[in-house]
């Protein structure tokens, strides 16, 4: 098998996540994060609609990490993201970050929120 190493072009991955945190190219970031191609931010949780209805024209897809297990959105929340034309895809924190690194690595126009492990 032959192994590629994946080259990022604007957007930085997620490089690690722990108990409370996650790792951004190198930097630690303390509880909830925005995360997109052009930077980082704090997050709400799900009561910060406002922040991930920030991305109507910047991204096609958010992907929302629930913690350490899957838990579904609140139906109001998912409810205007899709009103907005934004698609949303909830899985657990590790699944989406690992998700959100695949996708920036093919340019794909992705944002991530997620809440910590």
């Amino acid at each position: 098998m032959r192994l590629n190493e994946i080259i990022y072009t604007d957007a930085r991955p997620v490089d690690g996540y722990g108990p409370g945190f996650f790792r951004v190219g190198g930097e630690v970031h303390e509880g909830a994060l925005l995360l997109w191609d052009k930077g980082k931010a704090g997050w709400g949780g799900f009561e910060d609609d406002g922040s991930l209805l920030s991305f109507v024209d910047l991204v096609d897809v958010i992907l929302v990490g629930t913690g350490a297990e899957i838990s579904f959105l609140p139906k109001e929340l998912r409810e205007r993201l899709e009103a907005e034309g934004l698609g949303v895809e909830v899985m657990s924190s590790p699944s989406a970050c690992r998700t959100y690194n695949v996708l920036i690595s093919e340019g794909r126009r992705v944002a991530l929120a997620v809440l910590p492990v």
